[in-house]
């Protein structure tokens, strides 16, 4: 019987492998695009950089180094040059498959960051495995712009598991509208009318301002914003305002929020400032055809009806008036319960001397008429006497 060559020993001490299989092997060698691992067979494995991961453009050699073990599978045992070529990024999509199933199967709460913004949804990739998160379960009110979430780190649940399609769908809204109904409970057992919270303002609108008050958007009316008038909510507050206010009414889970707080009603004093018969000062805050409201300060106006403007007859008030214009005026009625304040600037004006009565003129006349006839008499009876 012949003796083995050497050769023939080795390649008979060297294990076989199949495609398909999964061995472990040790790396001798990373190149930025490529690992060169020692598999304990007659050839090296080659794993390029696109067969261990789908991020692109990734550096190897800031992730393995040399001695660095890993668990691969064999894709082909020749590549037609003699060597074999392994996936690391294949195994570890089968792995993902279970790992996926089981978080589906479970309804686990998964985190990944999100590596591609696409049209109408978010890319994430969890074990190799690419879920799809559509726009529509992104967040619980509508995203125009998904951007802002690339980068991030998000959580989310599989809403939809379909291995052979390659169809996995993830949905971060129903954990968001979860946080909420619990937060919203949190939040109900511990407030309630008349109550001074923190919140953020969410968003402003036309006719109000949306608070975020911790798992409740409450609403600030225009009409609640100020003891003053308020023209424009836009140009008063904007979207990250912290603001306090007060909890005005709870209707379910409808917050109605205010930021007229008593401490700061400017009626609090207003019967003595504003007595009937007291002279005051404001600004023509706006006009109609009756008249014109003045305000006085910041929540209180007063009402300059036009028959009281001038002496003489006004068709309206903007003839003679103009919006911001500053008049002083006496107040003719207060009527605290109806918060009603009347001016006048007529009754500031001095009165026209009255004319006397014709027949007193006429005396005053005939009078005067006497006292010449007497002194021109004196003066021809002396002009005589001498």
């Amino acid at each position: 019987m012949s003796e083995l060559t050497f050769e023939q020993m080795l390649e008979e001490s060297l294990k076989t492998i199949h495609t398909g299989e999964v061995i472990e092997g040790t790396v001798i060698d990373v190149k930025p695009e490529e690992i060169v691992l020692n598999i304990g067979y007659k050839s090296d494995g080659i794993l390029t950089r696109s067969e261990y991961t789908n991020e692109p453009n990734v550096d190897l050699t800031t992730i393995v180094k040399p001695d660095d073990k890993m668990e691969v599978k064999v894709l082909k045992v020749n590549d037609g040059e003699g060597q074999v070529l392994l996936t690391y990024k294949r195994l570890a999509a089968d792995r993902g498959n279970k790992r996926i199933e089981e978080a589906y199967n479970n309804k686990e709460v998964l985190k990944a960051k999100v590596s591609q913004v696409l049209d109408g949804g978010l890319g994430v990739v969890v074990d190799e495995v690419r879920i799809f998160i559509p726009a529509s379960l992104v967040s619980d009110v509508y995203e125009k712009d998904l951007n802002k979430y690339a980068g991030q780190e998000i959580e989310f649940v599989i809403s939809e598991y379909n291995p052979k399609r390659r169809r996995y769908i993830g949905d971060r809204k129903q954990l968001i509208v979860a946080k909420k109904a619990e937060l919203q409970k949190e939040l109900f057992e511990r407030i309630s009318v008349g109550d001074v919270v923190e919140g953020t303002v969410k968003n402003v609108t036309d006719f109000g301002a949306f608070i975020d008050l911790g798992g409740v958007d409450g609403l600030l009316h225009i009409s609640e914003m100020s003891w003053g008038r308020v023209e424009n909510p836009k140009k008063v507050f904007k979207v990250g305002d912290n603001l306090k206010v007060l909890i005005k009414d709870i209707d379910g889970t409808k917050v109605a929020l205010s930021l007229k707080f008593d401490d700061s009603n400017p009626w609090k004093n207003a019967a003595t400032k504003y007595a009937s018969g007291n002279v005051v000062t404001g600004k023509v805050a706006r006009m109609t055809d009756f008249g014109a409201f003045i305000e006085l300060e910041p929540g209180i106006d007063a009402l300059l009806h036009v028959s009281q403007i001038a002496k003489e007859h006004i068709e309206k008030p903007s003839d003679v008036l103009t919006v911001g214009q500053e008049v002083t005026a006496k107040v003719v009625d207060f009527n605290e319960d109806s918060k009603k304040i009347s001016l006048s600037i007529k009754a500031l004006l001095a009165p026209e001397p009255k004319e006397a009565p014709k027949n007193e003129k006429e005396d005053d006349a005939e009078a005067v008429s006497v006292d010449i006839d007497a002194v021109i008499a004196k003066q021809e009876a002396e002009e005589n006497n001498e």
